[in-house]
């Protein structure tokens, strides 16, 4: 089987040449932002699963290169933006844009990545791309918004939290995969699968990321109880307070509305979600996800590129294991 990971480090220098490409075009002061977050050591999952579903149906050379940039520039530019309207000051290990650039310029910053993966994909002169580019887009904004409007939410249902999820993050790895088919002229099934395997897989890549929260994470590089210092509830907390009585689940939903949490809060909380095993039911949960977006390529003609799909659910299911 071919190794996901072998083929991420194999396709980084050719990703990083094509965006070096189309950012050069950028004006002089918004390329320093661009670098900044596009040099911050990303896998470049998105681009290089829009690669894999074009050579998964026999597309094979760099035409698709521009195509899964522009994935990989709409991504980053989600992070910036992100990362201002978290308070966040590191990603990665590293001082996060804003804090370096000034909020201002990197708003601007990302509105100019989201704008040039726009031109990137319309030189295809394919609507059905640009329209897949512009609801992912869409899709990963109201997911961001709805996160934002249950911030200190500790009572939001499942399907609120899936919804969240589903946006923010699944919905542009659909893309991804969805574009690569309709670059390759993909048969309408064939998409369909496509567009469900990013689907799931999306839904599994947030839920492990939401898991490693709890835990020392060298892979995220996100510090630890970061989702419980910005009063997200996601799924670890969720089943966490199935667990506790009314008195205590109270007590916490007090803290989380009123932005009340102590370092000594996250510390037991944290400590406690990884005692009780709920990190491991967390990624037990996401696994159904990822046998589904397995499912959903079954059909698919065997081959090398094919195989790294079915081992991308891997590398997602042993993130940090």
């Amino acid at each position: 089987m071919c190794d996901f990971t072998n083929y991420l480090l194999q396709k980084q220098p050719l990703i990083a040449r094509g965006l070096s490409i189309e950012t050069s075009g950028l004006p002089e002061s918004i390329r320093p932002v661009a670098r900044h977050v596009l040099e911050s050591g990303g896998k470049r999952l998105r681009p290089a699963l829009v690669m894999l579903f074009a050579e998964a149906l026999g597309c094979v050379g760099p035409e698709v290169v521009p195509l899964a940039c522009a994935l990989e520039l709409l991504h980053s530019a989600t992070l910036l933006h992100d990362d201002i309207m978290d308070h966040a000051g590191l990603r990665r290990g590293r001082p996060t844009a804003h804090r370096i650039f000034g909020v201002t310029g990197t708003v601007l910053a990302g509105d100019a990545l989201l704008a040039l993966a726009n031109m990137v994909v319309a030189r295809y002169a394919d609507v059905r791309l640009s329209q897949c580019l512009a609801e992912a887009t869409m899709r990963t904004a109201y997911g961001q918004m709805l996160e934002i409007e249950n911030t200190g939410n500790t009572e939001q249902s499942f399907e609120e939290y899936l919804a969240i999820i589903e946006g923010k993050t699944a919905w542009m790895i659909r893309a991804s995969c969805l574009m690569g088919a309709m670059f390759a002229g993909a048969a309408d099934t064939q998409a369909a699968a496509a567009a469900e395997y990013g689907a799931a897989l999306g839904v599994a890549f947030q839920m492990v990321d939401d898991a490693l929260d709890f835990s020392a994470s060298k892979d995220t590089g996100k510090p630890v109880g970061g989702d419980l210092r910005e009063y997200k509830c996601t799924l670890p907390l969720f089943l966490y307070l199935q667990t506790i009585g009314e008195p205590e689940r109270l007590k916490l939903r007090d803290k989380f509305k009123n932005r009340k949490l102590t370092e000594e809060d996250i510390a037991f909380l944290t400590t406690r979600i990884c005692e009780l095993g709920i990190d491991a039911q967390v990624r037990n949960i996401a696994v159904t996800y990822l046998d589904k977006a397995l499912q959903s390529i079954e059909a698919y003609p065997q081959s090398a590129a094919k195989n790294a799909l079915c081992d991308a659910a891997h590398f997602i299911r042993r993130r940090n294991m």
